[in-house]
């Protein structure tokens, strides 16, 4: 048995590990043992570093005839702090072309285990991920073990306990694979293939589904702040009636914000500094919001290592100039939190400033809202997204970009007008009485008051909701997260008379609620595929 172990204490730890469990095995099975001398040499376990030797050059990894392992779980954001910077440009370079840039640091012992396979240096390999190794840039590296050898085991989402912390995981058997008629095995179930993204329905792999030019540029993520850019709201609200020698109210760069948090729970009554692409010159005119920056978010930008950040202290880490671009001309824009346990999509109004973790659709119509809304994307969006532990990640790229939206439904129908026709009224409509619905939910009027001071209605801002007296408490608990687990009767049926909107704007009569998933994914990824084709 070889390993290769970067730590000195662990690699040292299993040469003895394993030295005990060959003597005690083969006492077990009647076999003799070393006795003169009893302690073999333990140099079988080497301590290196299993993807890189020190001049930066890939490490070679012995012939073997299995490869089982447990790397480590690392992902792509971490991966400059836990390793540090040169390390992880080293590493993406000399993996190029085989490993995307933005995958975890375990997909590197995937691709490293295939190519010994594909050499002929390994039979098989049986490694663990986290689960989002199945989307993404991750699965690109199963794309590749697919198309050059096959998966013959895995379970697609297991629970996992890592370092104390519960984790959910992927494990996977591949290369020249078990089953004397080439079958395999998914979730300890016999399919005839599992596809790259672990799932096994026949004729639908959904890893085949290409991004759709008539989806570009209307999905984009929100700014990442990279400072303590966030303002408590009456703060905020304070300093929009303050003078700024510049004669130019604070409203230009105080603006209200949301986070994924703010639409699955209750939203918070937080603001944001943004000076969008103001020159430090500009930006400090305006007197008291710059303070703020200068004082809480420059002292902690002065240690930080990209030059750019540094100095430009007083802009967001990046600022989603296109994304602001779509939605200025919108009079509200549509947001899903790129992480939930519901795929659940809301309306903000164009004022707001949109964080990272929301995804925002730039379409003021209620059409897109209601396609957007219904059991067709919720089921789309589910599978060819990624997950962060048990929850669904929702991406522009994979989900987004590559849904097929009814015939003259697209987002580039909608880019200029809003949609128009009996079938785009009919969505619109049903999609309207379900946002209706759950709003009058959220936020009833016996318990809410509406509120707005003189200065956020100047600026256009929305108002905002405020319990009355005696009703804090109930209204906490209002939220779309606790509304989608318990979907009552009157959600459950809003949902399927759009639904059936939606159904009929594909041209799909025969669609019912008892319609299976696989065949609605089916039906999609054919469109899909059929709008790829037509596109060249």
């Amino acid at each position: 048995m070889l390993g290769i172990e970067i730590n000195a204490y662990a690699a040292e730890l299993a040469r003895v590990t394993v030295w005990v469990g060959e003597i005690q095995w083969m006492l077990k099975n009647g076999y003799d043992f070393r006795r003169n001398p009893i302690l073999a040499p333990l140099d079988h376990i080497e301590h290196r570093d299993a993807l890189l030797d020190a001049d930066g050059s890939e490490a070679v990894w012995p012939k073997a005839d299995v490869i089982v392992g447990n790397p480590p779980f690392l992902g792509d954001k971490m991966m400059r702090g836990e390793l540090g910077a040169d390390y992880v440009e080293r590493l993406r370079k000399r993996y190029a072309g085989r490993v995307p840039g933005g995958a975890d640091l375990v997909t590197y012992w995937f691709e490293k285990s295939r190519a010994q396979i594909e050499a002929g240096l390994c039979e098989r390999a049986g490694l663990v991920a986290t689960n989002s190794i199945r989307g993404g840039a991750n699965r690109k590296v199963l794309d590749r073990i697919v198309d050059t050898t096959r998966i013959f085991e895995a379970w697609s989402d297991e629970a996992w306990v890592n370092e104390g912390a519960a984790v959910r995981v992927s494990l996977l058997g591949f290369g020249r694979g078990s089953g004397i008629d080439g079958s395999a095995r998914l979730d300890d179930a016999e399919v005839a293939a599992i596809h790259a993204d672990l799932t096994a329905g026949a004729g639908l792999d959904l890893t085949q589904a290409k991004a759709l030019a008539e989806n570009a540029c209307a999905a984009f993520q929100g700014i990442t702040k990279g400072g303590a850019f966030d303002v408590p709201g009456a703060l905020a609200r304070q300093w929009l009636s303050l003078p700024n020698p510049n004669g130019r109210p604070n409203a230009d760069v105080v603006r209200p914000w949301r986070n994924g948090m703010d639409v699955t729970q209750r939203p918070g009554d937080k603001w944001i500094v943004d000076f969008a692409e103001y020159s430090q010159t500009a930006a400090m005119l305006f007197e008291t919001p710059f303070v703020h920056v200068l004082t809480l978010v420059k002292p902690e930008r002065d240690t930080n290592a990209e030059r750019s950040i540094r100095e430009k202290f007083w802009l967001f880490k990046r600022s989603a100039a296109d994304m602001k671009r779509e939605v200025a001309r919108l009079p509200r824009f549509i947001a899903t939190p790129e992480v939930a346990k519901h795929r659940v999509f809301v309306w903000l109004p164009a004022a707001v400033v949109a964080d990272k973790n929301l995804v925002v659709v730039a379409r003021p119509d209620d059409a897109t809202f209601g396609i957007l809304q219904s059991r067709f994307h919720a089921l789309w969006a589910l599978r060819m997204g990624t997950s962060l532990e048990d929850r669904p990640r929702y991406t522009s790229r994979t989900t987004f970009e590559t849904f097929p939206f009814p015939e003259h439904l697209t987002p580039r129908d909608t880019a200029q007008t809003a949609p128009t026709g009996p079938l785009a009224e009919r969505i619109g409509s049903a999609a309207r009485r379900l946002d209706e619905l759950r709003e009058n939910w959220l936020n009833p009027a016996e318990w809410v008051d509406w509120v707005i001071t003189p200065e956020e209605e100047k600026a256009g801002f929305p108002k905002r909701p405020v319990a009355r007296s005696g009703h804090a408490a109930d209204l906490k608990k209002r939220t779309l997260t606790n509304l989608y687990n318990a979907r009552p009767a009157w959600l459950a049926l809003a949902h399927q008379e759009l639904d059936h909107a939606v159904a009929a704007a594909y041209g799909w009569s025969d669609y019912t609620p008892a319609m299976p998933d696989e065949e609605i994914l089916r039906r999609l990824l054919a469109l899909n595929l059929q709008r790829a084709a037509a596109a060249g």
